[in-house]
């Protein structure tokens, strides 16, 4: 294995739109290699299905930033708020984040998760209303960024009306790509946030209502729940983490499914191929990209390659689940695969609690785009999108024509 970090070229947008080139010779090259990713840092990239699966569940990476040797992770966090920021089920390990996932595993359950289905099919409905007409749309602006923004207001009490402040805090956050995030709009965006957050909980407390926050502020696990800085924390990582990366897989599960147009008639013509669809979709290329960070606490070796204590790993699920070893053919979008145990979503301790809910708004959205939306089509040569760069891939815009009478009367919904 060379020595040398490899640099991942995110200030070059062809990379950018396209990273699999670079990430399957990453893999074949070998199963961990030094990398240097969005911002400038360092990490060791795990790329393949085996080990990458193996290290989601090691004790031995820390999901806690503070493990990082390289502190301008840290820095990179909001000065006077790090430790608040830190205290969610993301940035944490048993036994705290034991705890925490307790706590809120007990309001966000599977069947208010499923009970949502009709509230997510009338916003789904409600949006396409808008742009069916027309014959036209950004499917980011119009519909696969307002549906989950939505959900998760409604989910969490949040007023609908304030989601784009919270999404303008949300970008100032955590927008990533070739250059670090000025720490000065990281903490401006930050302090707004929390203030609003802090009212929201106050106003809750006063007059709690059938949401999440307000069970939130009242689970209790053996006289055990949140306290004051805990509350703002996880109603942070589940207001943005509601969202963003649901975004992407509407948004890019739509463009993968246009460049594939055969797959995106199969999955028309045959409905019940949904499910399967979005586990590929997440496979193919997920919402996380290149992958899960985690840092060693101690000297950890992974295929046979030593990796410090306190370095950057970084199981690369975008890698990882394109390993022929794991998937046939890994390349090629199939919207019949099956067995198909992807990484997009964790493992382990760690696995997305909101995995649930992200299935059901990605089968609802693109299920009924492609219903509703005959002769669907990009409006702009493929080589036009332009793509987030780092952290969470998606399309920036997705604009697209298709049939202005494709409208279906109530009655078919």
């Amino acid at each position: 294995m060379s020595q040398q970090p490899v640099l991942l070229p995110y200030a070059d947008p062809g990379f950018v739109a396209d990273p699999f080139p670079l990430y399957r010779q990453l893999r074949e090259d070998g199963p961990v290699r030094r990398a240097v990713i969005a911002g400038g840092l360092e990490a060791w990239l795990v790329t393949r299905y085996e080990d990458g699966l193996s290290a989601l569940s090691d004790p031995r990476l820390s999901s806690d930033i503070r493990d990082a040797s390289d502190t301008r992770l840290l820095r990179q966090l909001p000065a006077t708020e790090r430790e608040s920021m830190l205290r969610n089920m993301l940035r944490s390990d048993p036994p705290d984040h034991t705890r925490l996932r307790r706590l809120v595993s007990k309001t966000f359950t599977a069947r208010r998760v499923a009970e949502l289905k009709p509230r997510v099919q009338a916003i789904t409905d409600r949006l396409l209303d808008a742009v069916v007409p027309v014959g036209r749309a950004d499917l980011i602006e119009d519909f696969a960024l307002p549906l989950p923004v939505t959900v998760i207001s409604e989910l969490l009490g949040v007023p609908v009306a304030d989601r784009h402040d919270f999404q303008r805090w949300t970008d100032d956050m955590v927008r990533r790509g070739a250059e670090p995030p000025d720490p000065a709009v990281v903490d401006a965006a930050w302090q707004q946030m929390r203030s609003y957050l802090t009212k929201l909980l106050d106003a809750k407390r006063g007059r709690p209502g059938d949401d999440l926050l307000s069970g939130l502020i009242t689970a209790r696990d053996e006289e055990q729940r949140l306290d004051e800085e805990e509350l703002i924390a996880m109603a942070f990582l589940l207001l943005v983490a509601g969202y963003i990366t649901t975004v992407n897989l509407i948004g890019g599960g739509i463009a993968a499914l246009l460049a594939h147009p055969d797959q995106l008639e199969k999955l028309r013509d045959d409905p019940a191929l949904l499910p399967d669809a979005i586990e590929e979709i997440l496979r193919y290329d997920g919402p996380v990209n290149p992958g899960i960070a985690r840092f060693a606490r101690e000297d950890v070796t992974i295929a046979g390659v030593t990796i410090p204590r306190g370095a950057t790993v970084l199981i690369a699920s975008a890698i990882a689940d394109r390993d022929p070893a794991q998937f046939p053919d890994p390349d090629r979008l199939d919207v019949t695969r099956r067995d198909n145990a992807h990484l997009a979503f964790g493992h382990g301790i760690h696995y997305c609690l909101g995995a649930p809910l992200a299935r059901l708004e990605g089968q609802i959205a693109i299920g009924t785009a492609l219903r509703r939306l005959p002769g669907l089509a990009l409006a702009v040569p493929p080589g036009e999108l332009r793509w987030r760069p780092g952290g969470l891939r998606g399309p920036k815009h997705l604009p697209v024509t298709f049939a202005p009478d494709g409208q279906v009367g109530s009655q078919d919904r």
